[in-house]
């Protein structure tokens, strides 16, 4: 398991696009959690 997680985490190191997606997914986890806090029903703590 702790190959594949190191794999996983050279193959996201070589691939700027992964990142620039990663960093989008973050962004709209962000405005998810900031819309649930507004009375949404779903709210994430992580």
């Amino acid at each position: 398991m702790t190959q594949r997680i190191s794999k996983s985490k050279r193959f996201y190191m070589m691939n700027p696009i992964i990142q620039f997606f990663k960093f989008i997914w973050l962004s709209i986890k962000i405005m998810l959690v900031v819309a649930g806090g507004h009375g949404g029903t779903r709210k994430v703590n992580n």
